[in-house]
This record gives C-alpha cells, structure tokens and sequence, in this order.
C-alpha cells in the first residue's frame, strides 16, 4: 500500500493541494509499513526541500523503516539530527 500512498502525494501535488507535515507522514509510515526504508529517507529530502516541517511522527516512520531495512547507520543518523533539529 505505500506504493498508493506515493501514488497519492503525487496526486495531490499535481492538483496543487499543498502537501504538509500530515501527508508526507501518511507517506513516510506507508512506506516504513512496506519495508521502503529508502523511499522513506527521499520523502524526508523532499519535506525538507519544500520546507516542510518535520516533525516527532516523520522522523519516528523513518527511523523505523531504517531498522526494519537493517539500514542502523542511516537510523542512528537520523537519531542525531533529531538531537540537533530539537524536534518536539
């Protein structure tokens, strides 16, 4: 289902909704629920580039699609930058 949910974003991006924290993080869980550890990691460059706020639920899918892809670098990475962005 993560494949729909991207399907979705990208929808809704074409249609000009503005995409916020809400719908990058349906995204990012579909994708950690589907094992898409990496798609996980681009939804949050994406989120970043439009500025988008990131927030406890988007870095919490991703570090959980990291750990469940084996891909622990990548979580601990993450980890830290929650340290250092101070998200609530």
């Amino acid at each position: 289902q993560w494949d729909q949910a991207l399907r979705l974003l990208l929808e809704m991006a074409s249609a000009n909704v503005d995409l916020n924290t809400i719908t990058y993080n349906t995204a990012v869980s579909a994708c950690e629920k589907g094992g898409q550890w990496a798609t996980a990691l681009r939804l949050l460059v994406e989120m970043a580039s439009a500025r988008v706020e990131l927030d406890t639920i988007t870095y919490n899918a991703a570090v959980s699609a990291c750990e469940k892809g084996g891909q622990w670098a990548k979580a601990l990475k993450l980890l830290v930058e929650i340290a250092s962005a101070r998200v609530e």
